[in-house]
């Protein structure tokens, strides 16, 4: 017998389920069409920006670009510190003025230097360092140098994490402390005066009598008897 055509309708089950399907398929395609439309009246997103606004990250990526560059420079400038002052030779007269007053071995470079060396063997170089650095902050005339050097000097010299902190008071810390919050060319002079007054009373008559300033006295003397 003949295999006969099923030529009736379909039965409505799979009418219905056809129509879904092709609904289906027809709103995902119309979805698919109006997301295109969509994406190309956007501008093309940057690897920086999530919000596709190219500008915005960029400018906050530069920003902490010259952040960076700034500090290292203003880092750079500090560790010139650390380097012995540029001076002349001193002179015998210079020499015996330094054993009279602090306050002339002070103001003379080759003195803060020779001083300085007597202060590496007692491990208490820091002290001069950050006078160097007070010194060399009062100088200074840019408000935002101003506040990137106190950092640094703070960084350095202040905290009690830093291995080169100086010996200070509570209360000038206090002060440092209060005075951080906007500092200034002057923001550690307390500071300053207190360390200042510490190489004086401690360190400076230990020099007088070190043979670092007998040998450089020496020297001095037998060049003069010999000319």
């Amino acid at each position: 017998m003949a295999d006969v055509l099923y030529t009736g309708p379909i039965p409505a089950l799979q009418v219905g389920r056809g129509h879904n399907q092709t609904s289906a398929l027809t709103g995902m395609r119309a979805g698919r069409d109006m997301t295109t439309i969509h994406h190309s009246h956007r501008p093309n997103p940057c690897c920086l920006c999530w919000c596709c606004c190219c500008s915005c990250s960029w400018n906050e990526e530069e920003r902490r670009r010259q952040r960076r560059r700034k500090r290292i420079s203003q880092e750079t400038k500090m560790e010139l510190i650390l380097n012995y002052e540029v001076c002349t030779k001193p002179s015998a007269e210079e020499i015996r003025l330094w054993s009279q007053s602090f306050d002339k071995l002070m103001r003379n470079p080759a003195g803060r230097n020779v001083f300085r060396e007597f202060l590496q063997t007692e491990y208490s170089e820091e002290n001069m360092l950050f006078w160097l650095a007070c010194e060399d902050l009062k100088q200074e005339i840019n408000k935002n140098d101003i506040k990137e050097k106190a950092c640094l000097i703070y960084e350095d010299y202040i905290s009690i994490l830093s291995p080169k902190e100086v010996s200070l008071d509570s209360r000038v810390r206090e002060v440092i402390n209060r005075k951080m919050q906007d500092p200034t060319s002057h923001t550690f002079e307390d500071a300053q005066l207190q360390i200042y007054t510490l190489m004086h009373r401690d360190s400076y008559p230990r020099f007088l009598s070190s043979n670092i300033y007998k040998s450089l006295v020496h020297g001095v003397s037998r060049t003069s008897s010999e000319s």
